[in-house]
């Protein structure tokens, strides 16, 4: 087992959270989302959407770091089949939001119940995502090789951190905000959310035809 030096833990934990921030940052599905149940509910309805795609990247992280050769093959031959999840899962999500009233919470808290809602779909919808898995277990799977065998834990502690610091930021960033938008600049947020949205899930199950 090879001895792990001082400073070695700190850098690959560092390299890891960069790559959790960077994957999380570009805005697509899982930010709008964060950014619109920001908006309706608050801050902390924003940032369980975003821990629930944090906690997936540190799934995906896992597996690339471990190596888990069988479990990625297996995921391989279910790309199809998630993509087709993932791309119906937004229509609907687009579907929810366009139909839904612009009613905003007025507390601090959203509604009982939704944040652990929250965090379980978009947990699932970036389990579904293909460019998640293929990009999470070439960069991971790079990263492992030239770990420490002890370490792939750090790797995977510090990519959910990273993402996870993400979405904390884009939370409170929107959170601030949230008092300039009226009631019609919320149906007008919700209805773009939910065009995007679904040119997202019509984009994704298009790859898997074309």
């Amino acid at each position: 087992m090879d001895t792990l030096l001082p400073t070695t833990l700190p850098v690959l934990f560092g390299q890891s959270l960069l790559i959790g921030l960077s994957i999380a940052a570009p805005v697509g599905q899982i930010g709008l989302l964060a950014i619109q149940r920001t908006l309706d509910h608050g801050r902390l309805a924003g940032l369980a959407t975003g821990l629930g795609a944090a906690f997936a990247d540190a799934v995906y992280g896992a597996i690339g770091a471990y190596g888990v050769s069988s479990l990625i093959a297996w995921l391989l031959r279910l790309k199809f089949w998630l993509g087709l999840f993932g791309g119906v899962f937004l229509l609907w999500l687009a579907w929810r939001i366009a139909t839904k009233p612009a009613v905003r919470s007025s507390g601090a808290h959203p509604p009982s119940g939704t944040l652990l809602r929250y965090v379980a779909g978009t947990f699932v919808l970036t389990l579904s995502n293909p460019t998640t898995i293929l990009s999470f277990m070439a960069v991971f799977g790079a990263l492992a090789g030239r770990a420490p065998v002890t370490a792939p834990w750090v790797m995977v502690a510090g990519v959910l951190a990273g993402s996870a610091l993400w979405w904390l930021i884009l939370s409170i960033g929107v959170g601030r905000l949230r008092h300039c938008f009226d009631a019609a600049w919320q149906r007008a947020i919700n209805l773009c959310s939910a065009a995007l949205l679904a040119g997202l899930g019509l984009w994704q199950l298009g790859r898997l035809i074309f």
